[in-house]
């Protein structure tokens, strides 16, 4: 698919869409304006998979009652640095940015804050909780548990999610290092909008429903699953594996969530877990005070030097150099903010749909 495969639109206008659709469900405006904003981070930021591309999802599951639009986000226990929230099955792009903010102001007067989250669904990108953090001069963290598509290492069966986790390490004069990945091959969304493209996927990333890799996205789709990061033994996938088990325990286990296989689907068409172990999908949040550790412009002013010495490294052939965590993010939204997010055809099909059956104008 080609750059004539596509149409760019300002990312206020999609903001304004998506904030407009999710109150048509019946989510206030506050919340709307939240969650649109979540949405309009990941396009503006060149994560397409996790922007408006998802909005289908998310009212199919508002439509059917299997989000609650207006979530009582309840407090469950807490000590002077920590705490669980119940997000009642509210919106994740709505429960995730309050428990963020729980963690930062527990970590204002503690020094650090951990936020464990239960009873909710997808929060977007990761990267936009710990940015939040790191504008506050703090180390950021979130991660959070997904529906199962990923096979355990050395098994073929959808046993863990996507599983992604995010740290943000705030500089001085330097943009902030953001650490954003899921912890296995690629993100379920990159499958999605694969096939929307109707490209191949990389060997490695996915195998079919009969255990063996395949470069069809479509056969992920059918029952295949992806692969730990690493993806086999030999490359590493143990490491990706274990990554992914140390997430969902973070997040479900600690928060009273389902985890692992029994982690409810983000998709409306695709079979419930076999029982139940928790509320929802789990979240985990934290928020570390700089100045806790080391005086705060001392340690950005490393991140800085950090950043610059990492720059300065001697390019493999090929390439302009080591990039640092977070700069394709940086530049697309560079990139984007004057000339449009660039959406492509079937995407934009789903979004005239949603403007027809809800009567709010997109283009």
């Amino acid at each position: 698919m080609d750059s004539s495969d596509t149409k760019s639109f300002s990312a206020e206008m999609l903001r304004e869409f998506c904030a407009r659709v999710f109150m048509y469900f019946g989510v206030s405006k506050s919340d709307a304006t939240q969650a649109a904003d979540v949405l309009g981070a990941a396009d503006l930021r060149g994560i397409d998979s996790h922007g408006v591309a998802r909005m289908t999802s998310y009212i199919d599951l508002l439509s059917k009652g299997l989000i609650n639009p207006k979530p009582q986000i309840k407090l469950l226990r807490s000590t002077p640095s920590t705490a669980t929230v119940d997000g009642d099955n509210g919106l994740g792009l709505v429960v995730g940015p309050h428990a963020n903010q729980m963690a930062i102001e527990l970590a204002e007067k503690a020094g650090s804050g951990w936020v464990s989250v239960m009873n909710t669904n997808h929060y977007g990108i990761a990267g936009y909780y710990v940015l939040k953090a790191a504008s506050c001069d703090m180390i950021g963290w979130a991660m959070t548990n997904t529906s199962p598509i990923v096979a355990p290492l050395w098994g073929m069966e959808r046993m863990l999610g996507t599983n992604p986790i995010a740290v943000a390490f705030p500089g001085k004069n330097e943009p902030p290092i953001v650490i954003d990945m899921a912890t296995c091959t690629a993100a379920y969304g990159k499958i999605e909008m694969a096939l929307r493209k109707g490209e191949k996927i990389p060997e490695g990333w996915a195998m079919d429903n009969q255990g063996h890799v395949t470069v069809d996205p479509a056969d992920v789709i059918a029952g295949g699953a992806l692969l730990p990061l690493g993806s086999d033994r030999e490359r590493g996938g143990h490491k990706g594996y274990g990554l992914a088990i140390m997430v969902d325990l973070l997040t479900g286990a600690l928060s009273g969530a389902n985890w692992g296989p029994f982690a409810p689907s983000f998709a409306v068409h695709q079979v419930p877990p076999a029982r139940s172990v928790g509320k929802g999908i789990g979240h985990f949040f934290g928020a570390m005070r700089i100045d806790g550790f080391i005086e705060a412009d001392a340690f950005k002013s490393q991140v800085d030097d950090y950043i610059r010495v990492f720059r300065a490294a001697k390019p493999a052939p090929g390439t302009s150099g080591p990039l640092i965590p977070g700069d394709p993010e940086r530049e697309a939204e560079q990139i984007r903010r004057d000339g449009g997010v660039p959406l492509i055809l079937p995407v934009i099909e789903e979004l005239r749909s949603i403007s027809r059956r809800t009567g709010v104008p997109f283009d």
